[in-house]
């Protein structure tokens, strides 16, 4: 999720930050309606150059993903993924 602005949605947690993750454009914009802190933002489609840009983003802390659970609207579900494993299923590995 992203606004027009550049910046991207992120949770802070305790570990870092948590840049949410779906499995579809669909499930994205259902996130979005029960999460008013998103509505400013709009679904965006992952690539390798844009998760390697939010890995190489400088800041105070870590960035990791988080797929959400499919089907949820809150965000609470779901699971961390590095990088590395996000890479990996965008390229359907």
């Amino acid at each position: 999720m992203q606004r027009a602005n550049g910046d991207w949605f992120a949770l802070n947690k305790l570990d870092g930050l948590h840049v949410p993750v779906f499995s579809s454009n669909s499930e994205a914009m259902q996130a979005r309606a029960f999460n008013i802190e998103m509505l400013v933002f709009r679904p965006v489609l992952l690539d390798e150059r844009v998760v390697r840009e939010l890995g190489s983003a400088s800041n105070e802390h870590a960035t990791h993903f988080w797929l959400v659970q499919k089907g949820s609207t809150s965000m609470k579900r779901g699971m961390i993924l590095n990088h590395a494993e996000l890479e990996r299923l965008i390229r359907g590995g």
